[in-house]
């Protein structure tokens, strides 16, 4: 029989089912669309460590309550930190987080997200490096930190630069939004199941005692199908998506959108993304363009280790405060008007983004420090 458990307090915001050899984790803050707090994120890392230890245990299922997966990192904590000069409190957030990830994505048991609803930022992290990610027609995958005088982060730049071709840069610069299918399409998805096979998917999954892959692939790949992409979907325009997003620098990736649009072919598609360029904050796109671009070439702890640095010097805001405006337009005052600084990318300089790679001169402050795992699946580990 199933055993729903939780800790009283501030830890019932993440709901355990024991079924069998089975661990189901449930994110439970629908009303805040599941993002995930420093309490959601330090029992998330209890129980999986605690499974990953239990020999009873076979395979971690991990869903959300609501309407959501996941939007993201839990925002409203973190801006009014940063307004108060307290940048260490999001630092520990941000390595308690980034702990979880690399645990996830070096796991040795097989875990299956259940993508059904919304999955955005942080809820990418905790599911995308995981084996098994099942979206449904209710999916909506999106990394819009570009928007927010952010960047894409949650080890990102591992995953998006494995993206078919250029499709990546293109999902992380605009942070455009992607259904089920394209989920699939694009590889952020494994398998895609319709919403209502869901529970029958569930009973079929906890009836298992193993930990076999293929065996769990099988199950699910029972109830999948391929769903048709919507004519108007991005993932049609690959073509146009690897000639435009491949050039080298942001400059040139837009320049070559703008002699695109001449075409008249995809004229509306192109000027909808040349505007999402524009309304980005021209620091965050030059820093993401150059983590996607050096994240082909690493591990995902090299990642998560070079993501951590850069987060750190934009909490602090001793180059750039675009993250507060960010907030401030599209949270707080949510007249989705940013007035960045600088304005434009051509403003922005190499030299600029190099600042974002140093150490932190700071005695209290020191680089990500990721914990040894025994169980490093390909690529997950770069070769230094």
């Amino acid at each position: 029989m199933a055993q729903t458990s939780s800790n009283n307090g501030e830890t019932d915001e993440v709901l355990v089912e024991e079924r069998g050899s089975v661990r189901t984790f449930i994110l439970n803050r629908p009303k805040q669309l599941n993002a995930l707090s420093f309490q959601m994120i330090s029992r998330l890392t209890e129980l999986f460590y605690a499974s990953e230890e239990d020999s009873n245990v076979k395979m971690i299922i991990l869903k959300g309550h609501g309407r959501a997966f996941c939007a993201g990192g839990d925002l409203s904590t973190p801006f009014h930190i940063i307004r108060q000069g307290n940048w260490q409190l999001g630092a520990n957030y941000l390595r308690e987080q980034y702990t979880l990830i690399y645990m996830i994505a070096t796991y040795r048991k097989p875990q299956v997200s259940i993508l059904n609803g919304i999955v955005m930022g942080g809820g990418a992290g905790v599911s995308i490096h995981g084996r098994f990610r099942v979206a449904t027609e209710k999916s909506v995958f999106a990394m819009p930190e570009t928007a927010m005088g952010l960047f894409p982060d949650v080890g990102s730049s591992y995953f998006l630069s494995r993206l078919p071709g250029f499709f990546g840069e293109y999902a992380g610069l605009t942070g455009s939004r992607f259904d089920g299918a394209e989920m699939l399409a694009c590889g952020l998805a494994t398998h895609f199941v319709s919403s209502d096979k869901l529970p029958l998917l569930e009973q079929e999954l906890v009836k298992v005692n193993t930990s076999d892959p293929d065996a769990i692939s099988a199950i699910i790949s029972r109830f999948s199908h391929i769903p048709k992409l919507k004519e108007g979907s991005p993932y049609h325009k690959m073509k146009i998506i690897d000639r435009c997003f491949s050039r080298r620098t942001i400059e040139e990736i837009i320049s070559t959108l703008e002699n695109e649009a001449l075409d008249k072919k995809e004229e509306d598609w192109i000027s909808s993304t040349i505007q999402l360029l524009k309304k980005a904050s021209p620091t965050s796109l030059k820093i993401s363009l150059r983590l996607i671009r050096e994240g082909r070439l690493q591990g995902v702890d090299i990642c998560l280790v070079c993501e951590y640095r850069i987060f750190c010097h934009v909490l602090r805001g001793e180059f750039n405060k675009d993250i507060l405006e960010g907030f401030r337009a599209i949270l707080i005052e949510k007249d989705r008007n940013p007035k960045w600084d600088p304005s434009r990318v051509e403003l922005v300089r190499d030299i600029d983004i190099d600042r974002y790679y140093t150490k932190i001169d700071d005695e209290d402050w020191e680089d990500l420090k990721l914990p040894p795992r025994s169980y490093l699946p390909p690529y997950a580990i770069a070769k230094l």
